[in-house]
C-alpha cells in the first residue's frame, strides 16, 4: 500500500535553500555544466555548510519527536542529477536530518513534481522556480540570503509569521482599498464583519499548522504562529472572526496600521515571514527572513 503523505505537513525545500551552494552555483554559471559535474563528483564526500533554511528545517523535523508520531515530512528537491545529488544525501546524513525522500530531476522544473509529493509549501532560492510553483497552484516562497556577518538564529520553536490580505485571505478587500481608498475599505469590513474572508494562497498552510498545534497546551506548542498585518481597527475584527470560522488558533496578531513590520518581526523572532508584497524585499534581506 503506498505511503500516504496527505495527512502530514509536507515541506518541499530546494537543496540551495537547505545547504550553502553559492560556490557551486558560481562554478555552474561561470564554467558550465561539465565543470560543475566534475566539481561535485570530486567533492561528494565534502559536507556542505548549512544554508539559510537549515534552522527552520531542523526545527520542523524536531516536531516529529515531540508527539511520538510523524507530523512533518521534508522533501529535498533539486535539479541535480542522481549522480551529482549524492553530495546532498551525504550532507543530510552528516547532520542527522530525518530526510529520506528527494526529487533529483536532472534539470527539469521542480514544480512538475510538487503534486506527486503532496507538497504544502515549497521553499526555494530561485525566483523562477517559486513563480512556476505558484502558477501551478502551490504555496511557494522565495528565500533570500541573510546579510553578511549576520548569524542564522536557532530558536526553541518553529516561528512563522503570515501577512494577511492577498496571503492568508483573498485579495478582495485589498482590491477595494487600492481602487476606492481607505474609508471604502473600512466600510466594507464593517458591513461584512461577520462574513469570513475567503481563503488566500497560504490559508491551507495556516490551517495545517493550526491542526498540528492541537493537542499541545498553548505555552508548550512547538509551533508559534503570528499574523503581522497593515490592518488596524476597525478592520481587525473581521480577521479574528474569520480565524474562528476556520477553527484556527494563532498565538499572536499585530495590527500595525501602516507601521513598519521589521522590528515586530525581529521581536517575534520569525524564522519565516510569508508575504507577496515586493516592497518589503529589503526588509526581508535585513532580517534573514523568507518571503
Amino acid at each position: 500500500m503506498p505511503y500516504d503523505l496527505s495527512k502530514l505537513l509536507v515541506i518541499g525545500i530546494s537543496s540551495r535553500a537547505l545547504f550553502d551552494l553559492k560556490h557551486e552555483a558560481k562554478i555552474f554559471k561561470d564554467k558550465g555544466l561539465e565543470k560543475y559535474i566534475d566539481y561535485q563528483l570530486e567533492h561528494e564526500n565534502d559536507v556542505l555548510k548549512p544554508g539559510t533554511a537549515f534552522p527552520l528545517v531542523k526545527n520542523l523535523l524536531e516536531l516529529n519527536k515531540l508527539k511520538g508520531e510523524r507530523l512533518v515530512e521534508v522533501i529535498v528537491m533539486s535539479k541535480n542529477s542522481p549522480d551529482t545529488g549524492l553530495r546532498i544525501f551525504n550532507s543530510i546524513k552528516h547532520y542527522n536530518l530525518d530526510i529520506t525522500r528527494a526529487a533529483l530531476t536532472g534539470g527539469e522544473p521542480l514544480a512538475n513534481y510538487l503534486e506527486g509529493f503532496n507538497v504544502d509549501l515549497f521553499l526555494s532560492k530561485s525566483n523562477e522556480d517559486v513563480g512556476t510553483a505558484i502558477d501551478a497552484g502551490f504555496a511557494a516562497a522565495m528565500l533570500y540570503d541573510p546579510p553578511q556577518n549576520d548569524s542564522i538564529e536557532m530558536t526553541d520553536k518553529v516561528r512563522i509569521a503570515f501577512d494577511a490580505d492577498a496571503v492568508l485571505f483573498s485579495e478582495e478587500s485589498e482590491a477595494i482599498y487600492k481602487t476606492q481608498g481607505l474609508e471604502a475599505f473600512y466600510e466594507n469590513e464593517r458591513q461584512n464583519v461577520n462574513k469570513p474572508l475567503q481563503e488566500g494562497p497560504f490559508a491551507k498552510l495556516l490551517i495545517a499548522l493550526s491542526k498540528m498545534q492541537k493537542g499541545f497546551e498553548p505555552a508548550n506548542a512547538p509551533v508559534r504562529i503570528a499574523i503581522v498585518t497593515a490592518r488596524n481597527s476597525p478592520a481587525h475584527e473581521r480577521v479574528i472572526k474569520t480565524l474562528r470560522a476556520w477553527d484556527v488558533r494563532v498565538d499572536a496578531a499585530f495590527f500595525l496600521g501602516g507601521i513598519s513590520k521589521d522590528q515586530i518581526l525581529k521581536a517575534f523572532k520569525a524564522q519565516i515571514f510569508l508575504t507577496i508584497k515586493k516592497c518589503i524585499w529589503d526588509l526581508l534581506q535585513r532580517l534573514s527572513l523568507l518571503v
